[in-house]
């Protein structure tokens, strides 16, 4: 007696365990795409900066910010890789970004005033009052920002304003006494102070 096969039919290539995708499925799998790309891109342009590459990580950045406008990181790191070259007029967007979308962090504050005021010899009385209200900004947020003082110091002396750029200068020291730039400038100010026919 012979055995009566039953004929198989042929397996689905759809796997069950898986259901086909939704409109909203894919979307969310195009924005976690997205995501990770900003981050791989991040990642690159932070390891050029690190390199002292900034022309290259500003290229990778630009991408990331397009990807991400709403990063501000990558705003952050695309500024400042701006700055490095010189190219402070291309950072101030970048980083006015970054203050919009962190606005109560100081280091923000403090990249947006070092490109408002770029070269600080070149830089005109609105690109220093620009840069002094950042700066300004970032020592309401933390008094103890590094930096800020010394820089705010080095424009008051640019401006012929001795006394303010000192208290600027005394500022720098209460926040970093070894900060040695801070006092050639202040003991500077002292001598011409005491010798005023000496500059």
């Amino acid at each position: 007696m012979s055995k009566k096969h039953n004929a198989q039919l042929p397996k689905s290539t759809r796997s069950a365990a898986r259901p086909p995708r939704s409109a909203a499925d894919t979307t969310q799998q195009g924005s976690d795409d997205r995501a990770e790309r900003v981050q791989h891109l991040m990642s690159e342009g932070a390891r050029l900066l690190a390199a002292k590459r900034p022309g290259e990580a500003a290229e990778i950045l630009s991408e990331a910010w397009e990807l991400d406008p709403q990063n501000a990181a990558v705003a952050i790191n695309l500024g400042g890789a701006y700055i490095l070259q010189g190219k402070h007029e291309r950072a101030i967007p970048a980083l006015e970004a970054a203050t919009r979308l962190e606005p109560e962090n100081p280091m923000t504050w403090v990249n947006l005033a070092a490109a408002y005021l770029g070269k600080l010899p070149f830089a005109t009385q609105e690109r220093q009052d620009r840069a002094i209200a950042a700066f300004e900004r970032a020592v309401a947020l933390n008094p103890r920002t590094p930096n800020v003082h010394y820089n705010l110091g080095l424009i008051f002396l640019e401006r012929d304003d001795p006394g303010r750029a000192a208290d600027c200068f005394r500022n720098a020291l209460d926040t970093d006494p070894t900060d040695r730039d801070a006092q050639h400038w202040l003991d500077q100010i002292s001598r011409s102070a005491e010798n005023p026919g000496d500059k």
